[in-house]
This record gives structure tokens, C-alpha cells and sequence, in this order.
């Protein structure tokens, strides 16, 4: 086998590869010796079936599979040879192997760029100082509360409002009929949070309970249920009973049933523990932040594109959960999905360079990642998603998300080092800027 490697730009680089007759027999009598091994053909014996049989019975498998392994085998080969390392998915340009003749073909990939890194220790950053605003620790107090509220039926006969909680049936129909999967028996509804659409709270308050009426009800244009997105259709609501919260009071029995803490002021501690911990981690990020930005404007180098496209990719799918979860629908943006792509671009490729500078810097100092390291990751994704580690593992191994997954651990590495030899200034908190 012999090889060409061509330089197509900084990041991008094609192996033309040409194979000899010789390397072509071994390759295909390899596999199948393979199949022949296990195949059962009537009227033979099981292992003894003659060569020219089991080429001829099973050709385009035996083919297909031994010219994929030995591409797979050179592409290994030529790697470790080259140190090339692909940052994306190898693009192959093959045709089948034919007996007794050259087996030509190429593959391309894209490689990090070559770039001089600018200065990366001992550089100047502003961090802002974290302070702990009264307001906001009795704020999560209050939020605790909230969580901990029994909903009891009021006997008052009053008609619902917001802020309540309005136990309902309702059913939607269009032209006549019920429409399937728009009713609910004994709901509860919360109402103001923000969980339901507005038109339909608008339905239900003012109700009194044992109160039915119907009203037209037209759902918002990018409603994530396309079939519903501006439809209109008539709803029927009856009320059975107004709920409220009782919430608990602050005091010491309050503390220890929100975790175990023996006295008011020891939970008002813990969160404000909490609270700085987790405001001076933003702010670390904040500075840390600034600190690759100004080493990223010391560089230029051209971007991989395909490792930009990918990142694209990841933005939108992530764009389309964050609307799901708001209950709309990516195409209810309406934005061409060119048009989309070109949004999202200027952030990808920033991203894309900041892993980039992040790994030179990581290379420049010979940082490395354990496998324990990114078993620790793994582990902490397990636990915050409920999930199983071992589940996740597999995942990541089987979908080829270990290497991204193991250079994000090196990057952060390479931030870390960038911080602690930085000369970080911490500086007064600015002014929340005033309600008009």
C-alpha cells in the first residue's frame, strides 16, 4: 500500500491511497475464510465448502466487508504514521475491491489548525466580589414555602381567581365534535404561574364552583402542536372547587422539615452558603470568560468547517428543546432553516475557536485527561439526569462521544490554568439597575 497526503487548506487534508493485486487477494481471501468458517451450504460439510462456492454465494457481503476493513485498517495505519489527528468524521471516496486488479481510493478530514499562541499566564482580569443581599436569601425561603404549602378546598363560595388553584373538567370540540387528547377530568390548575396558555386561565377565572360554560378558545400561532397552532375551538370548563395553599410558618419545626436544620437562622446560613458558592462560580465564569476572549482576539487561524456545522447542529437541537419546553415548535419561529443556520453560525464558530485555542494551550503545556476523569463526568451526568452511569458510558462509546467528551475535560483543564495564573482583581459588585 502506498499514500499521498494532500494539503487542501490549513485544516483540511486528503489521502489518496493506492493498493496493490497482492494486498486486494489477502484482503478478500481474508474474509472469506471468514464466512467460511461458519457458513452452511447444502450438500457440504459445515467449515469445509470450497473457496469458489462461498465467493460466489455470498459475493457482494464478502466484498462490501473486506473492502471496508481494509480501508479501516489503512486508515488507522496512515494515521499513526502521519500523527494527523481528525477533529471530524472521515469522508471516504471508495468504490469496491475487484480480483486482480489496483484497489485505488481517498479519504479527506479536517485537522485543528496550526497557530502561534499569544501569552496566556499573567494576565489582568477584573472578578466581581460576591455579596449576599438579605432580600434574596429570604426570597429562596419564600420559594421553600411555596414547595411546601398543603392546597386545602376553600368553603368560601367566591369566584376563582389568580393565584388560586381551580379543580376542573373540560373537553374541546371543533365543529360539533370532542376532539381527542383536549380533556382532562378533576384537574387541578394552577393559575398566573405561567403553566398554561393565558386564553385558557382567562376561560376558567371568575368561575364559581359548580359553574359550567363554554367558550371559543384559539390557540397562539406557535402552539408546539402544529395541528393546533391557530386553530380555534370551543371548550367546555366546569369548575368543581377552589383550592389554596397554607403556607407554613418560618419557624424552627419549619427549618428541620426543609432539611434538617436545627433552627431558622441555620437554614438562612445554609443558603446564603449556597448562594455564594454558586454567585462566586458566575462570577469565576465571568472572568474566565474575559480571559479567553482576549486571548482569542490575539489569534486568527481558519475554522473547520464541518466541526462548525456540527456545533451547529448542537445549537439548534438545543434552540428546539428550549422551545418544546416553552410548548412551541421550531418551525413556529418562522425562519427558513438557511436562515436559521446563518443565526446560529457566528456563535458556533466562536465556540469552535474557543475549544480550538483552549486545546493548543492544553497541548502547549502537556496537559492530559485519565480515563477516571471522564468516568467522573460521566458520573455527575448520571446523577443529575437519574440516569445510569454505566447507561450513559455505553452511550457515549457506541455514539463515538468519548473523544468531544474527554477534550472538553482537557479544555476546561487548559481554563483552569489560564485562571490561576492569572492576576484576577476582585471589584464591588455594579448596581442592579432600578425598576422604571
Amino acid at each position: 500500500m502506498e499514500y499521498k497526503v494532500e494539503e487542501l487548506s490549513p485544516v483540511k487534508r486528503k489521502v489518496s491511497v493506492e493498493v496493490g493485486v497482492e494486498e486486494v487477494h489477502a484482503a478478500l481471501g481474508a474474509t472469506v475464510a471468514l464466512y467460511r468458517k461458519g457458513v452452511d451450504i447444502k450438500g457440504f460439510r459445515k467449515g469445509k465448502v470450497p473457496t469458489s462456492v462461498v465467493e460466489a454465494k455470498f459475493r457482494k457481503q464478502i466484498y462490501g466487508e473486506a473492502t471496508t476493513d481494509l480501508i479501516n485498517y489503512h486508515i488507522n495505519e496512515i494515521l499513526g504514521e502521519t500523527k494527523l489527528a481528525p477533529l471530524s468524521r472521515i469522508d471516504v471516496d471508495a468504490k469496491e475491491m475487484e480480483r486482480d486488479e489496483k484497489f485505488s481510493y481517498s479519504f479527506s478530514f479536517e485537522i485543528a489548525p496550526d497557530f502561534a499562541l499569544p501569552e496566556y499566564k499573567g494576565l489582568a482580569v477584573e472578578e466581581e466580589d460576591v455579596a449576599v443581599d438579605p432580600q434574596q436569601v429570604q426570597d429562596v425561603i419564600e420559594r421553600i414555602r411555596q414547595n411546601m404549602a398543603k392546597t386545602v378546598i376553600i368553603k368560601e363560595e367566591r369566584p376563582v381567581v389568580t393565584g388560586d388553584i381551580a379543580v376542573i373538567d373540560f373537553q374541546a370540540f371543533q365543529d360539533g365534535a370532542a376532539m381527542e387528547g383536549i380533556a382532562a377530568n378533576k384537574f387541578e390548575l394552577p393559575l398566573g404561574e405561567g403553566n398554561s396558555l393565558p386564553e385558557f386561565e382567562d376561560i376558567v377565572i371568575g368561575m364559581i364552583p359548580g359553574q359550567s360554560q363554554e367558550k371559543e378558545l384559539t390557540f397562539p400561532a406557535d402552539f408546539i402542536n402544529d395541528k393546533l397552532a391557530g386553530q380555534t375551538v370551543s371548550m367546555q370548563v366546569t369548575l368543581h372547587a377552589i383550592k389554596v395553599r397554607q403556607l407554613p410558618e418560618v419557624d424552627d419545626d419549619f427549618a428541620e422539615l426543609a432539611g434538617g436544620y436545627t433552627s431558622v437562622q441555620d437554614l438562612k446560613d445554609a443558603i446564603e452558603k449556597s448562594y455564594l458558592s454558586t454567585r462566586s462560580q458566575l462570577a469565576k465564569g465571568d472572568a474566565q470568560k474575559k480571559l479567553l476572549d482576549g486571548i482569542k482576539a490575539e489569534v486568527s487561524f481558519e475554522l473547520p468547517q464541518s466541526v462548525v456545522e456540527e456545533q451547529i447542529d448542537k445549537q439548534i437541537v438545543e434552540l428546539q428543546g428550549k422551545l418544546e419546553r416553552q410548548g412551541k415548535s421550531l418551525e413556529a419561529l418562522g425562519v427558513a432553516p438557511a436562515d436559521l443556520r446563518a443565526e446560529q453560525r457566528p456563535m458556533a464558530e466562536d465556540v469552535v475557536k474557543s475549544s480550538l485555542v483552549l486545546l493548543a494551550i492544553a497541548n502547549a503545556e502537556g496537559l492530559t485527561v485519565e480515563p477516571q476523569e471522564v468516568d467522573l463526568v460521566l458520573q455527575k451526568m448520571a446523577a443529575s439526569t437519574g440516569q445510569d452511569f454505566h447507561s450513559i458510558k455505553d452511550y457515549y462509546e457506541q455514539h463515538n462521544l468519548m473523544i468531544p467528551l474527554k477534550d472538553r475535560v482537557l479544555a476546561d483543564k487548559a481554563m483552569d490554568l489560564i485562571y490561576a495564573n492569572a492576576q484576577v482583581t476582585k471589584v464591588p459588585a455594579a448596581p442592579k439597575a432600578q425598576e422604571a
